[in-house]
């Protein structure tokens, strides 16, 4: 699901003045390749916490977060594994990084906000909370899309870049569409 969010958020942001000599330069494939990496970082956070069906305490957020470090190093890793170069895990490692960083600056890990943050995380960001926020969870029942699409929608400009809720907007029977055919 998380690679056609993506994939129909960049293929809507192609051709707009701030996004499209990056979506240009990475190719709209390589952006839709990396998303379903995003969370890879994860399998380095202990069960306890990740299967945790409650909050999670303080001292369990902060490992909790460590996972986008984690998957950006596993990444970074493949990379240099690699007999040749690998177009979408430069991009990959930039979401796993960056994809938990929110346009007011009170993300995480390095707090970054507005443009600093990398176009590949910001569509990221946006498509992964959708389906987090559709899809069931150990710690929470899923929202109905009518739910996620105002949480989205009030994130505009806080969490989310609000050229990336446009898009999201301008497709968002797209969004229910994908998330339709890939139901778990």
């Amino acid at each position: 699901r998380t690679q056609e969010y993506v994939r129909t958020l960049a293929s809507a942001l192609q051709s707009h003045p701030r996004f499209a000599s990056y979506i240009g330069k990475h190719g709209i494939d390589n952006l839709a390749r990396s998303a379903p990496l995003h969370d890879i970082g994860k399998v380095g956070i202990p069960d306890h916490i990740l299967l945790k069906p409650g909050k999670l305490t303080p001292d369990e957020w902060e490992i909790m977060k460590t996972h986008a470090e984690l998957g950006s190093k596993a990444i970074a890793q493949a990379e240099a594994d690699a007999e040749k170069p690998v177009g979408f895990l430069a991009i990959a490692k930039e979401i796993a990084h960056h994809h938990h960083e929110k346009w007011d600056g009170s993300g995480y890990p390095a707090g970054l906000c507005g443009e600093d943050i990398p176009v590949s995380a910001r569509l990221m960001a946006l498509a992964d909370v959708f389906d987090a926020l559709i899809c069931k969870r150990v710690y929470k029942p899923a929202f109905s899309y009518d739910a996620a699409h105002r949480i989205i929608v009030e994130g505009s400009g806080h969490h989310f870049d609000p050229d990336v809720v446009n898009a999201f907007l301008a497709q968002y029977e797209r969004f229910t569409s994908i998330a339709d055919a890939y139901a778990e």
